[in-house]
């Protein structure tokens, strides 16, 4: 395993990195590469489904991926404590059909010592939008970093 700092126990500079980076990684929609940044047995709740490991989480997010187009993705720091970070994000993406949504959600997130994540859980809500009702656009621009994210 490649450790990925910031390590644990986390500060409030750390904790934004750490969200920042995440942000960064699943704006590629690279499956290899998110997959990186969490323990080889990480284990997940996303939605109503478990995944653990790396290999099936690579194997969840191609197929997230092919499924939701476009994606494009904001996170924000709730708050942290040691080894645990909580997060509220936003994304956007459409069907192949052409609906787009804008997905709400909070995840915690908890890490090894070596700074990679070996616990996510997600909750989250998903809202028709119509096209024009589409403020995330590709990733976050570096100037809009810290940014936060409007409620609705």
């Amino acid at each position: 395993m490649t450790p990925r700092p910031p390590f644990p126990p986390f500060d409030e500079d750390a904790a934004r990195q750490k969200v920042q980076a995440a942000e960064d990684a699943w704006n590629t929609r690279d499956p290899e590469r998110v997959s990186l940044a969490y323990t080889e047995d990480s284990v997940w709740r996303n939605r109503d489904r478990h995944v653990v490991g790396r290999a099936r989480i690579v194997e969840f997010l191609t197929e997230k991926w092919a499924r939701e187009l476009d994606y494009a993705l904001r996170k924000e720091l709730w708050g942290f404590r040691g080894n645990r970070i909580g997060v509220r994000f936003q994304y956007e993406s459409r069907t192949a059909e052409g609906q787009w949504f804008r997905s709400y959600g909070n995840e915690l997130w908890e890490f090894s010592d070596e700074g990679l994540m070996r616990r996510r859980e997600a909750s989250i809500n998903d809202v028709p939008i119509a096209e024009a009702d589409r403020r995330i656009f590709g990733p976050r621009p570096e100037s809009e970093h810290g940014v936060l994210l409007p409620v609705f």
